[in-house]
């Protein structure tokens, strides 16, 4: 091509850009402003203004919550917003009174309402709901940073627990096999389903319906071996190809659970218990109560029967040195097969006690734990399930405690970073080994 019609075409090129741009530039002109807007996939949605005296308030923060939803969203150059829900249902809206300007709250014109800045919104039968708040002068509800950090911690703990719960599940499997189970999060959701199937379907009361998930939760973990990763490891099956298993048979049944529960957020009940104030700002139900309480009996129980049982002994010799063990007389295959049934009922416990900590179960809710669950056993040590106890608890507070500084949406980052910064100083974990590599 000559220089000419190189120059020509040049000039053409810019000539197109600056048109489209042009256009582009003319559309946005012509174009009215959208609401800031969370959720936009949802069928259903919540909106509302935030105002004072007539003028929109910019970038004043929003938190819908309830149902299994939790989500944040600010306020645009109008004052509006939009947020986006899957179900037609109840929500809480929360206005962050901190982004107001200085001198301004939000007003209960009644003067009974003593948090006038959450408010209760009921999707109706148009599928669109607005919540709008009073704006004024006033004094403003505040929580000191105290009271949000001890509030914080207690909810982390209630999390870590349940965490904990599923993170020393997936320790024993990789320690006793060397398989790092992806489908672990799938045997969360399993126990929620079932608890779903028994209590809210067969309307089985709920003090009987969990101890029957948790057997039947088992009963899937004797399943899984017997069915899967014995013959496959029988067969000789290195540790990456069953890893590999392992993530098809997590997007298998995570898509069973989609096909049979459906797409939106199912309650189990009692979900919707009202929180008290048990001292300060912190507020919990009696189902996170008991929760909590759970979480501490089943977690003792366990390490009893890791420490003094036969069995437990065993598993733990297995898990330091399968050769040896069974050079000792141990059967490797019975105890993994144990190691299988325990994991699968404290998934299926770690389930019921997510879908309430939720609130909600949905078909993908363990992948939703399941970066967090590997977070906390990489952070206690492979393969230790005490380590794997401890890094939970860890992840939970840091989650819940992050969120004073950080968007909901990122509050998963700030775990993450944690463990990031553990592993530069302490490769092998909390209560890990150092490992000779080579």
């Amino acid at each position: 091509m000559s220089s000419t019609n190189r120059v020509r075409a040049r000039r053409a090129r810019w000539r197109t850009a600056t048109l489209v741009a042009f256009v582009g530039a003319f559309m946005m002109l012509g174009t009215p402003a959208m609401a800031d807007e969370v959720g936009e996939d949802e069928p259903f949605k919540i909106s509302g203004n935030v105002k004072l005296d007539g003028e929109p308030l910019e970038n004043i923060r929003l938190t819908v919550t309830g149902n299994g939803v939790d989500e944040e969203v600010e306020t645009d150059a109008e004052g509006q917003w939009r947020v986006g829900v899957p179900e037609r249902a109840t929500y809480t809206v929360t206005l962050d009174e901190e982004t107001l300007p200085e001198g301004i709250a939000v007003v209960d014109e009644t003067g009974e309402d003593t948090t006038p800045n959450e408010k209760e919104v009921e999707i109706g039968p148009g599928g669109r709901v607005t919540m709008n708040f009073f704006i004024g002068e006033g004094e403003r509800n505040v929580t000191s940073f105290a009271d949000q950090l001890i509030s914080r911690t207690i909810t982390g703990i209630n999390f870590g627990l349940m965490l904990g719960l599923a993170a020393v599940g997936i320790s024993l499997v990789f320690g006793t096999t060397g398989l790092s189970n992806f489908a672990h999060a799938e045997m969360v959701t399993f126990g929620a389903v079932i608890a779903l199937l028994l209590g809210v379907t067969m309307s089985i009361p709920m003090w009987a319906a969990i101890p029957l998930t948790i057997i039947v939760s088992a009963g899937f973990g004797w399943l899984l071996d017997a069915g899967l990763w014995k013959p496959l490891r029988t067969r000789g099956l290195g540790v990456v190809q069953l890893m590999i298993v392992s993530i098809g048979l997590s997007l298998a049944l995570r898509y069973v659970f989609q096909y049979f529960i459906g797409g939106g957020t199912l309650q189990l009940p009692g979900a919707a218990t009202a929180k008290f104030t048990l001292f300060g700002a912190v507020q919990l139900s009696w189902i996170d109560i008991a929760s909590m309480g759970v979480s501490i009996a089943v977690i003792i129980g366990f390490a009893v029967w890791l420490l003094f049982s036969k069995i437990g002994k065993a598993t733990r010799a297995v898990s330091d040195n399968a050769s040896l063990a069974a050079a000792s007389g141990i059967d490797v295959d019975r105890v993994v097969r144990i190691v299988w049934i325990v994991a699968a009922a404290m998934a299926g416990l770690s389930g019921i006690l997510y879908a309430y900590y939720r609130p909600g179960i949905k078909w993908d809710m363990g992948a939703q734990i399941l970066l967090l669950v590997f977070a906390a056993v990489t952070l206690g040590g492979l393969g230790t399930a005490f380590g794997a106890l401890i890094g939970a608890i860890i992840v939970g507070v840091m989650v819940e405690i992050s969120g004073l500084w950080i968007p909901s949406d990122l509050k998963y980052v700030g775990a993450l970073g944690i463990l990031i910064l553990v592993l530069l100083f302490r490769p092998q974990g909390i209560l890990g080994r150092k490992e000779r590599i080579g």
